[in-house]
């Protein structure tokens, strides 16, 4: 029953996030941020109420008058404040009920995350009783209301049944009565906020204040609603000889109250106790028995850092919790800012937005760390941030230095870096070209580390391609880039296998860097590429891959076609995986290094691995399609 709740409310919230996404971003959508509202109209009750504080007379003859004055001599002032303090006191009401049910819809209420539930069932009581107190002070007719309510109801706990006697009689409201009603608004809410801080004490860099665009949003719309509909005392002054016979109701903060004149007061307290411990208990329902819990091991790419992930932890709270400083935004599966790739392990993806994390994307070992959490020991790639709070992965200002057509739809690029800088990678890695509105396509280098006075992409025309298109049509030498990196570990590994090369169409950029590598390190091993295309002129520079073959004896090179029908040529046809496992039926004591399209990775490797090889030794590298992050366009 409970998880099929929560299946309805959680696809209830992504549809309400999409929607929100789509028209305000991800950024400023208010659903990944409700906690740090909910700290931020917190603020605004207190800025608010220190200012009518300080014109609020606290005695029983004077509270009423002081507060019609407040609203109506200085309206511009004080009658704004009053209302604003009470609409941003119903909005925190509201924001933190949906807080409360998004994460329970979410689950996340369930083992370490149960302390954060707990503290935040008592937060929820401790606002409604400063709330309600609040309705007490203006000491108007509802005052009257609630107070009679409120101290009928408490008056049924051991030890209060004096607190009804203080309201029976006009005389019965002395000053000091007062004086302890304004006292408790007070404490109530530094209690308010020092619980509030313990809550977000196992929340790994919890955020408590909002975007500033949605700061300024909220005020300017409690701003408006307190010019609409400002907020007037009710009926006159409060008159315990006469009884209160119609109100206008806050439903946010007072929807209880009514049920004291339908029901005793004890079924209401025993509702309230019922309704209490269901939400204490929640995070044990349904009553099951107690499985294995573990911790998994977290290996984090570049670095590596390592982080343990307790039962239930997403990847990005184990880091964070580790001091990890991983790049994220929403936390919530909906901007991809922490995508990650899964090199070793098993997750479970967890809820986030399709348009975010495509079935494609997964199938290439793609996982977002806000919402992912590891069903084993892990070893992932990400962008990841030094311990000191600077970026492990720089950013470079670079210039186009020569644009050199090596194909009809390939184009070798080479890049030089501003003020003389140069960029150490390891071969086999990659960059990311960064668009003024923050797009990023990813190019591998194709040069050898060794030589990197300039960076060398082949940049393949894509159709539509963003990046690739201006550098088919509108590029020229001297145009500034902005790129940053490197990014990647599809590195040549050591050992003493002999290794095959699967390359397809530009795939072969970083196998040229990680072949000019090796010959560099003097590596002996046997090197194998395989190179497929679809067309004979698609081979762009197969004379440099004959050389190597010609000048390294340890060094050789197929060329696969597999859509050119002409006769005149005599060498492999088909697709390049097969024309590789027909050469090698037992793949079992071979390295493996895949290149290419995500169809041709994913179609080679699992081929690969059932012919012998084993995975930690059959290394891939997918050039995603160019609408996803980290692309080849």
């Amino acid at each position: 029953m409970i998880a099929r709740l929560q299946a309805l409310l959680r696809w209830l919230f992504m549809q309400i996030e999409a929607l929100f996404n789509r028209a305000f971003g991800d950024q400023l959508n208010p659903f990944y941020h409700l906690g740090s509202i909910a700290f931020f109209l917190f603020w605004i009750v207190a800025g608010s109420g220190l200012y009518l504080y300080a014109f609020f007379d606290t005695s029983v003859v004077g509270a009423y008058s002081s507060v019609d004055a407040l609203t109506h001599k200085q309206w511009f002032a004080g009658g704004v404040l009053r209302s604003i303090h009470r609409y941003a006191s119903d909005a925190m009401v509201v924001v933190m009920m949906i807080h409360m049910v998004r994460y329970f819809a979410f689950n996340r209420m369930r083992g370490f995350r149960s302390f954060s539930w707990i503290t935040g069932v008592a937060l929820i009581w401790l606002v409604y009783t400063s709330g309600v107190n609040g309705y007490m002070l203006p000491w108007d007719k509802l005052s009257q209301f609630v107070i009679d309510a409120s101290f009928e109801w408490l008056g049924q706990l051991p030890g209060f049944d004096a607190l009804i006697r203080n309201v029976l009689y006009p005389t019965s409201i002395n000053d000091r009565f007062f004086s302890l009603l304004v006292f408790i608004h007070i404490g109530v809410p530094l209690l308010l906020l020092l619980v509030m801080w313990v809550h977000v004490q196992r929340v790994p860099k919890a955020r408590m204040q909002p975007p500033r665009l949605i700061g300024f949003s909220v005020v300017f719309m409690l701003l408006v609603a307190a010019l609409v509909q400002p907020v007037l005392s009710q009926g006159g002054a409060a008159d315990l000889g006469t009884a209160v016979t119609s109100l206008k109701f806050d439903w946010f903060y007072l929807g209880g109250l009514p049920l004291l004149y339908h029901w005793s007061p004890e079924r209401v307290w025993l509702l309230t106790g019922a309704v209490t411990a269901l939400l204490v208990v929640i995070p044990w329902l349904p009553l099951q028995r107690r499985g294995s819990r573990r911790d998994f091991q977290l290996e984090i790419h570049p670095g590596p850092s390592h982080a343990v992930a307790r039962t239930g932890e997403t990847i990005l709270e184990a880091g964070l919790r580790a001091g990890v400083a991983l790049r994220y935004e929403c936390r919530n599966g909906g901007c991809g800012v922490c995508m990650c790739t899964v090199l070793n392990g098993s997750i479970d993806h967890g809820a986030y937005q399709p348009s975010v994390l495509t079935q494609q994307m997964r199938d290439a070992g793609k996982a977002l760390m806000c919402c992912a959490t590891p069903r084993s020991d892990l070893e992932i790639e990400v962008e990841a941030l030094d311990s000191d709070g600077a970026s492990s992965i720089r950013s470079y200002i670079g210039q186009v230095s020569s644009l050199e057509r090596l194909a009809d739809d390939v184009m070798r690029l080479r890049i030089s870096i501003s003020g003389g800088r140069r960029i150490d990678f390891a071969a086999g890695q990659y960059i990311n070209i960064v668009f003024e509105d923050g797009q990023r396509r990813a190019f591998s280098f194709a040069n050898a580390p060794q030589d990197n006075e300039q960076i060398e992409l082949h940049v393949r025309l894509i159709p539509g391609g963003l990046f690739t298109t201006r550098v088919f049509t509108t590029m020229k030498v001297g145009d500034t880039l902005n790129f940053e990196g490197p990014f990647g570990r599809f590195t040549l590994r050591e050992g003493p296998k002999p290794i095959l090369f699967v390359a397809g169409a530009t795939g072969f950029a970083p196998i040229k860097s990680i072949v000019e590598e090796a010959f560099r390190r003097g590596v002996q091993r046997p090197m194998h590429l395989y190179w497929g295309v679809r067309e004979r002129k698609d081979l762009y520079m197969l004379d440099l891959a004959e050389r190597w073959a010609r000048e390294y004896a340890n060094f050789a090179v197929t060329p696969v076609l597999s859509e050119d029908h002409s006769a005149d040529w005599q060498g492999r046809r088909g697709l390049v995986h097969e024309a590789m496992l027909t050469d090698h039926p037992d793949l079992s004591g071979y390295e493996i290094y895949v290149c290419g399209s995500v169809r041709m990775v994913e179609t080679a490797v699992p081929a690969f691995i059932a012919q012998g090889v084993s995975e930690d030794a059959c290394l891939s590298d997918a050039f995603l399609p160019s609408k996803e992050s980290a692309n080849r366009s």
